[in-house]
């Protein structure tokens, strides 16, 4: 009984009060929940607008009461001008100052006088403000609330000979009027010089991103000359090897190998050469690009797959027309070469891993034009959404057949993704049930 009623006193007896630490975190928490309400961002838009109107109006309460008709009048009127001092800042604090002159009132005039010398319009080409006519344009307003707040309502009241009292009413406006004035023109050249850091940091970000381009772009060309230097003479190796081989055989199979070599040295120098030449277009260094070689196209998916050394089956587009079909002909679809060109480097990287991963294996390439179908469209919208869809399906690897130790990046089916993305079309890899791989490609003409 007596740990019972102890563990009750201990466990449930009294609640545990949060400690500093986890009041202030409360705080913390209550007050951004509150700044992200929609109350909160209502209060912060309007608040700076109807804040200074209300504080003149209970300045022009307080001050002339209820019993004084006109001065009551003049002075609401003038806080109720507030509200348009950030439209119209030079004939707002105008329309105040006979609030300050018949009512007497200050924080009307003062809010007026300060929003006019931080308003942006004060020195806008528009109102062509130059720096001479802001400073006169601000004395002359300075002096009208001076000469408001010195002569008293009516005129006729004012005695010449208090030296004492006119002296320290004097200081008064003086104070009154330049007050307003320094504390705007504050803001004003605190607004200014935070647009122009704000300038300044954008332009450093574009001399930044331009110095890194630069960068970039003599690299580019660096690595093109590198490029140029390196693989090309192995390459020319291998093709004047492939030619000695060629001319000294006897074996017909061989002298076939050693030119198949021989013509692929050959296009891989061609392509390598107009490779560099974009290279160094993109790094500045032109003199001696030239033109971009033909682009490889459909017509020439056959001679790819004849030296490939592969067991393929190819099932080819239709014929060429002249009505959009998918061939070479003057009647192709817009955007025909570039959709072809993408194909061919699709049917080209999938061969390449085929005889990485699956020696052997037997591989079907089917390329033709489809109907991709342009959903909710009709006509011209179909006619966009024609497209070629492109499959290299193999089946499983031969295990007779030695697995070549091919270099690979890991980068070619993530290539051919995003190219079929860039040209609005979808690239699907995957493997078959079979043991095989599948490479489905669908590219809409129209995109390039």
């Amino acid at each position: 009984m007596i740990s019972g009623r102890r563990g009750d006193a201990t466990g449930r007896g009294r609640a545990r009060r949060p400690g500093p630490a986890g009041v202030r975190a409360g705080a913390r928490r209550a007050v951004r929940r509150l700044r992200r309400g929609r109350l909160f961002r209502l209060l912060r838009r309007i608040g700076p607008v109807v804040v200074p109107v209300l504080l003149s109006i209970a300045d022009a309460l307080l001050v002339n009461g209820l019993e004084m008709a006109l001065e009551l009048g003049v002075s609401v009127v003038a806080a109720a001008a507030l509200l348009l001092r950030r439209r119209w800042p030079l004939l707002v604090f105008l329309v105040t100052l006979p609030g300050l002159y018949i009512g007497y009132i200050w924080f009307a005039p003062m809010i007026a006088l300060y929003t006019l010398a931080a308003s942006p319009l004060l020195g806008s080409a528009r109102t062509g403000g130059t720096p001479a006519r802001v400073r006169a344009r601000l004395g002359v307003c300075a002096l009208l609330l001076v000469a408001a707040h010195f002569l008293p309502y009516p005129i006729s009241d004012f005695e010449p000979t208090a030296y004492r009292e006119n002296t320290l009413v004097l200081i008064d406006a003086c104070v009154t009027s330049a007050a307003p004035i320094a504390l705007g023109l504050l803001v004003r050249t605190r607004r200014e010089l935070a647009s122009r850091v704000e300038d300044l940091t954008r332009s450093l970000r574009r001399e930044d991103r331009l110095l890194a381009e630069r960068v970039k772009a003599t690299e580019r060309a660096r690595l093109a000359r590198e490029m140029h230097d390196v693989v090309a003479h192995q390459v020319s190796l291998i093709s004047l090897q492939a030619g000695a081989v060629q001319v000294s055989t006897a074996d017909e199979t061989a002298r076939d190998g050693a030119r198949t070599i021989r013509e692929l040295s050959v296009r891989t120098l061609e392509e390598l050469r107009h490779m560099v030449g974009v290279l160094r277009a993109a790094g500045g260094d032109v003199q001696d690009t030239g033109e971009l070689a033909p682009q490889p196209s459909l017509d020439e998916l056959p001679r790819l797959i004849e030296m490939s050394a592969l067991d393929v089956t190819y099932e080819g587009p239709a014929a060429v027309d002249d009505d959009g079909g998918a061939g070479s002909g003057p009647g192709r679809p817009r955007g025909a070469r570039t959709v072809e060109r993408a194909a061919f480097r699709t049917v080209q990287e999938a061969l390449t891993n085929v005889r990485k991963h699956a020696p052997g294996a037997r591989v079907r390439v089917w390329v033709d034009a489809v109907e991709l179908g342009a959903p909710g469209g009709a006509g011209a919208a179909e006619r966009a959404r024609e497209g070629l869809r492109v499959e290299i399906r193999n089946g499983p690897p031969d295990a007779t057949v030695p697995v070549p130790a091919l270099p690979g990046g890991g980068h070619g089916l993530v290539g051919l993704r995003e190219r079929a993305q860039s040209l609005g079309g979808t690239l699907e890899a995957r493997p078959t049930s079979e043991g095989g791989f599948v490479v489905r490609a669908e590219f809409p003409y129209g995109a390039g």
